[in-house]
């Protein structure tokens, strides 16, 4: 007894000292610690103690609020425990691009990417963070482990984005998060939304659309999927990553208005609409200055214009002037980091804790911001399933997340085209030739940290022959030994280029024309994939992956003359991460179905396309140009000096993707919102619910399905606004929705809202976005270049709907693209 009233003296002072004594003041006389099951009753009260120290301390007080158990760690950190909270615990194998950087302890979940550090006096767990955007990336397999943990591969994000199925895309979400807490992990490092500015940026596969409003959305409904299940996630890269080239060290010259209207709002609605846990900062400069340096982007935008309230982390080695300076000593400005409002520094190294603890010490970084940054990540650890001592399964519902997978590929995939209704073919008694080197080797996502190891792959030849097609044995048994020793090869190229290797296109196989035309006689149709990878740490090129191979080119030729003079049809397959060349091409063949990079059940998704049990309703988040030179950006990309840029001015501005397309008048070979379907959609009866637009308006149209099967439509609301104060784009997705599934002669009347917001441009020298008064109209249609329905409003006078501070100061004198 009398030891228990000497800790609860020790602890009453403890409270008076930290102004807490009134709250410990009406609890009993004896504090009982049951040291077995490490809890602390006070009272008749249990509380979990954290550190097993056998009292209660302040942070183990469940009574108090969040924010007063933290302030009472922070305010009994020491200095080097402050830092410890700041930087990241380091990632196993990251020597192989740094060189020795200090000790990199394996986390609790063998490959994951990092995570944070436990504190042992506080009861303060390490925390885990993981890849990625396709789904959980760890090590399958472990030392001394006869287990398997293997992940669900999903679909990329040009196939999630492709399905504009918020709903759906949730369920997606739900699905990664029942891995990631299953599998010990606190946040998934993901999703990422970067713009697509180019079609040769290396991780597009990863990101979502060339528009804002498309990529935010399908961000928000993964992230409120993924954090259903109480876990986090960290939406990346912030901001205007959009290349891979030089990707640690490029100065990207961007106006605050393009950076305000493209590359920022994504990140907007996503903060507004899913409140992440955590926000990752991206690797470049922008305007000459690192973006986990600058204020203007971490603390004046992301909190204070936005109001996020989570934790800010670096990219791995974000602020390093690239993994060189990393073996030659180099290091972040982290005291400029921390400043700036970036939390987190990871992976975190040695050297940086020794700075930041030498510039603590000295007063060199304040007391005031390092302990808002701490108290910052102390919250997020308090929300985690570890901190919470959840007891992981290590068994997620893979059963169950593989037929989510399916069906989100499947709704992913854009009929491109379909001439003479050559698709469906849903005939299993005739044969069918099934040709490409992807058909065999297919391809579940990109490379890097966009990959998962997931246990296997369905195949476009297992997904037909699991459907019940008869495919020609000859050409099955020539294709794959080819494919096998492709893929082995391949294999070993990028292990000889070591951990961020580019993947390589695989080699076709060399037909003559005598043994197309037998196959032309004996099969009914030929299937024909073409494959396209890429991945983390570098771009995509023109010749050979942009543009098809001459091989491929020959290949196409070959099949098509042989089959169409049998009369007999060809349909292409692209399993591709990102766009590439359709229009030399796209003439010879029946149809076209992009399949993307569909994740792990791939070849079965394809199959309940091609044979009609789903009718696709996926469409384009991007547009497919002619020809390269055609995208606007195409002239600034990757940056200068072309050998090895440092810098990439986008002088194209807002006009991106469609915007320049439509604007310019420049014709694509598939525009932005487009994709076919086995039946088709009737658009009528738009009204909008005022002729002058006040707080909101609503735009409702009714959607019929006129045709024989049952489909989905997607319906994508455009804007044209006046134009007097600033130019603008001829039109601009707003608003967007997909409809049920409708039968045969079915109806659905959608609603689609405008908010002030959406009639703003951003008016740079008035730092505020404003509705210009005047005529505004509105387009509704199933692509950018085809609307079936208009309707006009007015703004009676300019409507300044936010005012910002200006941000961004430009490091380069450059103008902007003007029509």
């Amino acid at each position: 007894m009398k030891k228990n009233q000497s800790a609860l003296i020790k602890l009453v002072q403890k409270a008076k000292n930290s102004g807490l004594f009134l709250v410990l003041l009406a609890t009993s006389a004896v504090v009982n610690a049951q040291q077995n099951n490490q809890t602390v009753t006070v009272n008749g009260q249990t509380f979990k103690d954290l550190n097993k120290n056998g009292k209660l301390d302040p942070w183990e007080d469940a009574r108090l609020s969040v924010d007063k158990r933290i302030d009472a760690i922070v305010k009994q950190m020491t200095n080097a425990e402050k830092v410890d909270v700041l930087i990241g615990t380091g990632m196993p194998g990251i020597e192989v691009l740094t060189g020795p950087v200090g000790d990199s302890k394996q986390g609790l979940v063998p490959g994951a990417a990092g995570g944070t550090a436990s504190f042992e006096r506080f009861g303060i767990p390490a925390t885990v963070v993981a890849d990625g955007p396709a789904g959980l990336r760890i090590a399958p397999t472990r030392d001394h482990d006869s287990k398997t943990y293997y992940a669900t591969a999903f679909p990329v994000g040009t196939a999630l984005a492709s399905t504009w199925n918020k709903t759906l895309l949730e369920q997606v979400g739900k699905a990664m998060g029942n891995e990631v807490k299953e599998y010990g992990v606190d946040v998934l490092l993901a999703p990422a939304l970067n713009i697509h500015r180019n079609p040769l940026n290396g991780r597009n596969f990863e990101y979502y659309s060339e528009d804002p409003l498309i990529s935010g959305k399908t961000a928000a409904a993964i992230v409120n999927g993924i954090q259903s299940q109480g876990v986090g996630t960290s939406i990346k890269h912030f901001a205007a990553n959009n290349e891979e080239t030089n990707r640690l060290t490029i100065n990207a010259h961007v106006s605050e208005r393009a950076m305000r209207e493209l590359y920022l709002k994504g990140f907007e609605i996503t903060v507004k609409e899913s409140q992440p846990w955590t926000v990752m900062s991206s690797y470049n400069l922008l305007n000459g200055v690192y973006t986990s340096d600058s204020k203007d982007l971490l603390t004046q935008v992301l909190r204070n214009e936005w109001g996020f309230k989570g934790i800010v982390m670096t990219d791995w080695f974000g602020g390093f002037p690239g993994f060189e300076s990393i073996k030659n000593g180099g290091i972040s400005d982290v005291v400029k980091q921390m400043n700036a409002g970036n939390d987190l520094l990871m992976p975190g190294i040695p050297a940086q804790k020794k700075v930041l603890l030498a510039a603590l010490d000295s007063g060199k970084l304040s007391q005031e911001v390092a302990n808002v940054n701490v108290k910052r990540i102390l919250e997020y650890i308090f929300r985690t399933p570890t901190f919470a001592h959840y007891k992981y399964s290590n068994k997620p519902n893979l059963a169950q997340n593989a037929e989510v997978t399916r069906k989100a590929a499947t709704e992913g995939m854009v009929l491109l085209k379909n001439d003479n209704n050559a698709l469906p073919f849903a005939n299993k008694q005739k044969e069918v030739s099934l040709f490409g080197v992807t058909s065999y080797a297919w391809i579940t996502g990109g490379t890097g940290s966009g990959s998962v190891n997931n246990k296997h792959t369905v195949s476009l030849l297992e997904g037909l022959n699991s459907a019940g097609y008869q495919l020609d044995k000859e050409l099955v048994d020539l294709y794959k030994p080819h494919a096998e020793k492709e893929i082995i090869a391949e294999k070993e190229r990028r292990k000889g280029k070591g951990i961020l290797a580019l993947p390589g296109r695989l080699s076709e196989m060399k037909m003559d024309d005598a043994f197309l035309a037998k196959k032309a006689e004996t099969s009914e149709i030929a299937f024909v994939t073409l494959g396209r990878n890429s991945g983390e740490g570098g771009d995509r090129v023109v010749d050979n992956d942009f543009n098809l191979a001459t091989e491929e080119i020959e290949m196409l030729d070959k099949i098509s003359k042989a089959f169409h003079a049998k009369g007999k049809k060809v349909v292409v397959i692209l399993n591709i991460g990102g766009v590439i060349e359709t229009a030399s091409w796209k003439d010879k063949v029946d149809a076209i179905v992009l399949a993307w990079q569909p994740g792990q059940e791939g070849g079965h998704s394809v199959a309940d396309v091609v044979s009609g049990k789903i009718n696709p309703s996926g469409k384009l988040t991007m547009t497919f140009p002619v020809k390269y030179e055609d995208t606007p950006s195409a002239k600034n990309f990757p940056g200068v000096p072309a050998e090895n840029p440092k810098e990439v001015t986008y002088e194209e501005g807002v006009y991106v993707g469609y915007r320049y397309f439509n604007t310019f008048n420049v014709k694509p070979s598939y525009e932005f919102g487009f994709g076919k379907s086995y039946t088709s959609f009737d658009y009528s009866n738009i009204k909008i619910s005022s002729p002058t637009f006040k707080d909101k308006l609503e735009v409702k149209v009714t959607v019929k399905n006129n045709g024989k099967v049952a489909g989905k439509e997607v319906v994508e609301l455009y804007l044209s606004a006046p134009n007097q104060l600033i130019d603008k784009p001829t039109s601009e997705l707003k608003a967007f929705a997909k409809t049920k599934e409708l039968q045969p002669g079915e109806t659905e009347t959608i609603t689609l809202q405008l908010n002030p917001k959406d009639l703003a441009s951003f008016i740079t020298e008035k730092s505020a976005w404003i509705a210009e008064k005047g005529k505004y109209k509105v387009a509704v249609g199933a692509s950018s270049l085809d609307i079936k329905q208009t309707a006009e409003f007015e703004v009676n006078s300019d409507l300044v709907v936010e005012k910002v501070q200006h941000v961004f100061p430009a490091d380069k004198q450059f103008k902007d693209l003007r029509p």
